[in-house]
């Protein structure tokens, strides 16, 4: 087979999930697939985190930083010169023309669902109407639709009833470096001067339950004998301090560690000198760093909501999202019994071996044997 694989931010520095999740696949196919030809399709970008080997060929195609005139006009032409046999798009779109068998990587549909609070960039509006138009018109024309857990696939099947039929979960892996480290202090150090500390992403997206999350850790201040410092990746201190003056809690703010963006490299380190893991998502169509930090022998606290327990297990801490109480409460309970700790880090550890990305690699190569065979 002649397969196309649409990586289009792989090379962008401040990558997200999805950059993430494409990069792992294309790593793992390099690795257990030598018999069919690969063409990754990537914009052109600083960080060269993927080489052209044996069969795999990476093709920048440049020329725009503009998402759309990307994915609607130059793709198509790269895909022309390519003719390919199967052509992958991994991150929820794809060309609205595509003459050549389809796979498509839907995420999620949260795009299509009521929004939960206001996006604070005209960036994130954008692309939400983006995907309201491409979407369900891209689900109509593939061949195969893969998701990333079966809450997701649910959702899909009820919100666009044409994935029905052609729509498969493969779930997510961690990736090996995820591990244990035992001396992680020269890398954490960098962010915090602290061991032991709370540890949270700092995304804005209102999905992700910032202003909540901040006022759980207050309220664990309040309470706590000895309260722990937070740690929190990739978040602005302006935009911080803004939430905190809006809740009334910006009394916590000499607690609170703000580095900006801690790199993908640094991750399984800070992870490990962390005391534990907050993660009390809305809404997740999988929820990959609850992996990565268990992977890591870190608890964690997330959500018992939408896809978060389906790949946290039963086993793991999970509060209601919607109550800052709750979150805290499971906070005070986590840090004072020793018992629960060791128990969580063991489960934790166990959970994540369950989930690969070799196993995510080959489970796609099935699809498009079978999308290609089917023509």
């Amino acid at each position: 087979m002649k397969i196309a694989i649409e990586a289009q931010r792989i090379f962008r520095r401040k990558k997200h999930g999805m950059d993430f999740v494409a990069l792992e696949l294309i790593r793992m196919l390099q690795k257990i697939d030598t018999q069919n030809e690969y063409y990754i399709l990537v914009a052109s970008g600083n960080d060269k985190c993927l080489t052209s080997k044996g069969n795999f060929q990476v093709v920048e195609v440049g020329g725009t930083s503009n998402y759309f005139l990307w994915e609607q006009w130059l793709l198509p032409r790269a895909l022309k010169r390519i003719k390919p046999d199967v052509v992958h798009c991994t991150s929820n779109t794809a060309p609205l023309h595509c003459p050549y068998p389809l796979v498509l990587t839907l995420h999620d549909i949260i795009f299509l669902e009521k929004k939960i609070g206001k996006n604070v960039s005209p960036y994130q509006n954008l692309g939400r109407i983006y995907r309201r138009f491409v979407v369900p018109r891209v689900v109509f024309q593939a061949r195969h639709v893969i998701t990333v857990s079966d809450y997701e696939r649910r959702r899909i099947q009820e919100g666009l009833p044409s994935a029905s039929g052609k729509i498969a979960t493969v779930y997510n892996g961690v990736g090996v470096e995820f591990q244990v480290i035992q001396k992680p202090d020269s890398i954490v150090y960098k962010y915090i001067q602290d061991r032991g500390y709370w540890f949270l992403l700092g995304n804005t997206d209102p999905k992700k339950n910032l202003k909540r999350t901040l006022q759980a850790y207050a309220g664990y201040v309040s309470l706590s004998v000895s309260p722990r410092p937070l740690l929190i990746a990739d978040l602005d201190s302006q935009h911080l301090d803004a939430i905190l003056q809006e809740a009334g809690i910006a009394g916590i703010r000499s607690l609170l560690y703000v580095p900006g963006y801690i790199s993908h490299d640094d991750l399984p380190y800070v992870y490990n000198g962390a005391f534990a893991f907050l993660y009390p998502s809305l809404r997740e169509s999988f929820g990959l760093p609850v992996l990565e930090a268990m992977g890591c022998g870190t608890p964690v606290v997330t959500s018992n909501t939408s896809a978060l327990p389906e790949v946290a297990g039963t086993r793991a801490l999970m509060a209601n999202p919607e109550s800052v109480g709750a979150i805290t409460e499971m906070m005070i309970r986590l840090e004072e019994s020793v018992d629960l700790q060791k128990a969580q880090i063991e489960y934790g550890v166990g959970r994540a071996k369950e989930f690969s990305w070799e196993n995510t690699a080959k489970r796609t190569l099935e699809i498009y044997k079978s999308v290609s065979q089917h023509g």
